[in-house]
């Protein structure tokens, strides 16, 4: 927002703003905003004083030149010419006369053709700001006449953040774990976020905890993550079935649990990469440091990408059970591989070192490897020169 503050300040403003991304992440709010700096009784400034009778109006939507539009009721050519021949005539109480059009990519042709020449040219008091979630949308001969500016998502700890400062001046007690799982679960939306704490609130009578929130978002516990991958390293498949069906029978939802499988696979490649790292931002880095050490890198990257790959997958399974199973399994056959690998690298290291290489392959053989090495134990015999 660096650029509309310093178009304020400096009074280089143009004619028409076009505001994308995701929902919830701040594009009417900034609109509004937008429209205060503009008709602020003290000047037009990045700073509006928020107490002046145009600011208080827009506030509470009563101020008569701040004209919003919802382009998704609103869709037809008839619409948008009233609108611009509203536009003619000046502003009544105002500086500026606003007009506002969310989900501006919901236009018809014709809608958007009308309101070409306006937008190319429009009276000095007029200001236009669109706002839309899909800018592809959009024709090219509109988007070459506004100024673009992309809101991204926000980050869990500022949700995090502001969801703490809700609830501090509400005087609801809460659970820091449990608004981390909002954080999480709003995927860089504020509303959604605000949305999600309601329904917390309401769910847990009033008090937020960390284990009523996992179980109103369907979240998975941590421990059965880390049971997952311990099975997986014990090469146990009907381990693995076991904590499925358990989770399916607490009602866990199978797409979040890979999700969470791959973050946790991430932290675990933090983990062999910057350990340091991991140990500032995880409360589990003790435990994540252990289990990132029983298994290779290559291992971890090839389950991030069987996790990912199933997530994508899911939707087209018989069922989610399906789907979530048969990504443990495809897990689990390429596992076998990597005991094979690692079985095979350390003989290569030892070839030079005759005592421990005869140590190791007179030892019993992992069970995995019976199927692979159908050869008995082998009496090295080092060679003498």
């Amino acid at each position: 927002m660096q650029a509309l503050s310093n178009a304020l300040s400096q009074n280089r403003l143009h004619h028409a703003y076009l505001f994308t991304g995701t929902r919830g992440v701040g594009k009417t709010t900034i609109a509004r905003i937008f429209a205060k700096s503009l008709n602020c009784e003290s000047g037009i400034t990045a700073t509006p004083c928020g107490t002046c009778s145009a600011c208080t109006e827009i506030d509470s939507g009563r101020f008569i030149d701040l004209i919003e539009l919802d382009a998704a009721s609103n869709t037809q050519v008839d619409n948008m010419r009233e609108l611009l021949e509203s536009a003619l005539y000046a502003p009544t109480s105002g500086r500026f006369k606003v007009y506002i059009i969310d989900e501006v990519h919901m236009l018809s042709k014709s809608a958007f053709n009308a309101m070409l020449k306006t937008l190319e040219e429009p009276p000095a008091h007029v200001k236009f700001i669109l706002a839309t979630t899909d800018p592809q949308k959009i024709p090219v001969t509109v988007l070459s006449r506004c100024l673009q500016f992309n809101l991204k998502q926000l980050p869990p700890a500022l949700i995090l953040t502001h969801l703490q400062y809700v609830l501090e001046q509400e005087a609801i007690p809460f659970e820091t774990g449990a608004l981390k799982l909002v954080a999480r679960a709003a995927q860089g939306s504020m509303r959604d976020a605000l949305s999600l704490m309601d329904q917390a609130i309401a769910y847990s009578d009033s008090k937020v905890e960390e284990a009523t929130v996992r179980n109103m978002l369907g979240a998975i516990d941590q421990s059965y993550l880390f049971d997952l991958l311990h099975t997986l390293r014990v090469q146990d498949g009907a381990g693995l079935l076991r904590i499925a069906d358990d989770m399916a029978i607490r009602s866990m939802a199978f797409d979040a649990a890979l999700q969470d499988l791959a973050t946790l696979l991430h932290r675990l490649a933090l983990a062999q990469t910057v350990p340091e790292l991991l140990l500032k931002m995880s409360r589990n880095g003790v435990r994540l440091m252990e289990l990132a050490q029983q298994f290779s890198a290559e291992e971890i990257q090839l389950f991030y990408q069987i996790a990912i790959h199933g997530r994508n997958e899911i939707n087209l399974a018989p069922d989610e059970y399906a789907g979530f199973t048969m990504t443990l399994l495809r897990m689990l056959a390429f596992a076998r591989w990597g005991v094979l690998q690692r079985y095979l690298r350390q003989l290569c290291r030892l070839w030079h070192q005759p005592d421990r290489l005869q140590h190791l392959l007179q030892r019993p053989r992992p069970a995995l490897l019976q199927p692979v090495l159908r050869v008995p134990p082998i009496q090295f015999q080092p060679r003498r020169p």
